[in-house]
């Protein structure tokens, strides 16, 4: 294992798993409807299953690697902001759609949670 890999906190491996699972997530869970709306949802469904596998291979050791330092409400909330900073994106420019004010409002709320889990 290289040095620099053994210096970065917990927290932002955990982080940096998360966001990479995060995005094979919010593909596997919604491109489909752009990219395969044409097709029965069977097929839909498996190749989505298929991008889901690797969304668990990185999930599941980015959760083991932050219950080290972390608690489940923790992972949980953190995994919530990671997955709206990832989603945000996903759909203004994947999915082409617009930008919600919504979408800032949702984020502020999920703010406030990362501080309420993580505040000593």
């Amino acid at each position: 294992m290289n040095a620099l890999a053994l210096h970065v906190p917990v927290l932002w491996k955990t982080v940096f798993l998360l966001s990479l699972s995060n995005i094979f997530m919010t593909f596997a869970w919604y491109a489909h409807l752009k990219n395969l709306a044409d097709r029965p949802w069977w097929i839909a469904a498996l190749i989505s299953w298929g991008i889901a596998l690797f969304e668990y291979l990185i999930q599941v050791p980015a959760n083991r690697i932050g219950h080290a330092e972390m608690d489940l409400g923790q992972l949980k909330i953190l995994q919530e902001a990671i997955t709206l900073t990832i989603f945000v994106p996903f759909v203004i420019f994947y999915m082409g759609q617009p930008m919600k004010l919504d979408y800032l409002w949702a984020g502020l709320c999920i703010l406030g949670a990362v501080y309420f889990v993580f505040r000593t």
